[in-house]
């Protein structure tokens, strides 16, 4: 992969909010990470799979600092009438793209109504740029809403799931 599609990769996540990128072949494995957008300087990294001696070393890319703006506003989870639900107790996308409940069609969901999480439970994919990206809940509790159907656009930090 040249450094020119690289640079058009890392453009492609900043300008989509995407976190993660992963694209694995039979030559290479390129996967560039950034950090959500509170903090200050994102910067994607390219870790390399294990490759023959001849190959190149890994790269670090430096994203563009994107233009400060105002935090995206999450659309409101709770219908008209109920009492929004506390933050520490939602589980927010952390990138664009559309959410799916299981890991194939027709597979069970990774979660349902009632399902206690931990931290590092995978609780949904999303799909953005043909890549899966696994949701970890990221906290502990008890599923107690979710918020999206499958085959949904999600957009970042929007709610997926309420825990008890």
């Amino acid at each position: 992969m040249k450094i020119d599609e690289i640079k058009t990769i890392v453009k492609l996540m900043s300008d989509n909010d995407l976190t993660e990128f992963k694209i694995e072949s039979e030559e290479m494995t390129l996967c560039l990470r950034r950090a959500a957008r509170q903090q200050s300087a994102p910067a994607p990294v390219f870790v390399p799979a294990a490759v023959p001696a001849a190959a190149a070393p890994a790269v670090t890319i430096p994203a563009a600092v994107p233009a400060v703006q105002e935090p995206a506003q999450a659309a409101p989870a709770a219908s008209a009438g109920h009492a929004a639900p506390d933050p520490a107790k939602v589980i927010e996308s952390p990138t664009v793209g559309t959410f799916y409940r299981s890991p194939s069609p027709g597979a069970e969901p990774f979660v349902k109504v009632g399902t206690h999480v931990e931290a590092d439970t995978t609780v949904a994919v999303v799909e953005a740029m043909k890549v899966m990206n696994e949701i970890k809940a990221e906290k502990s509790g008890v599923i107690k809403e979710i918020l999206l159907e499958n085959g949904q656009p999600v957009e970042y930090g929007q709610p997926l799931f309420v825990l008890e």
